[in-house]
């Protein structure tokens, strides 16, 4: 019953601070707020383990901030794959996700098809991208995604000679393929420990608007969102923030 009752108190926590952030999303600032510090207490007990949240091809004006309200007002992080040409139109997004504690993380610099385009092609794509996030933000990505998720043995060498884990997926939103709001919270619904789940920065309000149930639904299950790093055998693992 306790149990019962504390992770009714998890959902309710989240629902509220997430419904409270929503109302001013427009001009939330990055300061922390009393919504969230809430939010974030609803978090601290985790007895299903972790999954990983990740949002491919931004920063992208049309979706980043949203994107950034929505998880900070459910006291969640996730891990951005940031497009390198984008990062360089829009470097102030790149800081925002930064300053709101979001893991940023390479996706190339021009989003190629990297078992296409050979070497040193493909190498340059993510030492390029690698580059430029450094610049912006003055630390180097650690976990890399290849567009499309199209990898192989030479793509995986490129990726471990700038130091960064390969990171793909176990759950597609679809999001990219038209997917409803609905249809994205119904694949997050299929996340168990160790879970990442495919979800994209670009300026799909559907993939905004899935946050707040997705959040509701991971605390539901005794989830939470969870950081992803290199695990013991050099494969992308979820754990802990």
């Amino acid at each position: 019953m306790l149990g019962n009752a504390r992770n009714r108190l998890r959902i309710t926590l989240i629902a509220a601070a997430t419904a409270a952030m929503a109302a001013f999303s427009m001009a939330a600032s990055l300061a922390a707020t009393p919504d969230e510090a809430r939010a974030d207490a609803a978090w601290a007990n985790c007895p299903n383990g972790y999954v990983g949240l990740t949002y491919d091809d931004g920063p992208n004006p049309a979706s980043t901030q949203a994107l950034l309200n929505a998880l900070r007002a459910g006291g969640a992080k996730a891990t951005f794959f940031i497009w390198g040409q984008h990062a360089e139109q829009y470097p102030d997004l790149l800081k925002a996700e930064q300053s709101a504690g979001m893991w940023i993380a390479n996706h190339t610099a021009t989003h190629a098809h990297l078992t296409q385009i050979g070497e040193p092609a493909a190498y340059n794509e993510i030492a390029t991208a690698q580059n430029t996030i450094k610049r912006i933000t003055g630390q180097s990505p650690t976990l890399f995604r290849p567009p499309y998720g199209e990898t192989n043995a030479q793509v995986k060498a490129d990726a471990a000679r700038l130091g960064l884990t390969e990171v793909l997926w176990s759950v597609d939103s679809q999001d990219w393929n038209g997917a409803s709001t609905q249809q994205i919270v119904q694949a997050a619904a299929t996340m168990r420990a160790g879970s990442i789940i495919l979800m994209h920065d670009g300026g799909y309000q559907t993939t905004v608007s899935a946050v707040p149930q997705i959040l509701s639904g991971l605390a539901a299950r005794g989830l939470c969102p969870g950081r992803i790093t290199a695990g013991a055998g050099g494969g992308a693992v979820v754990t802990a923030p």
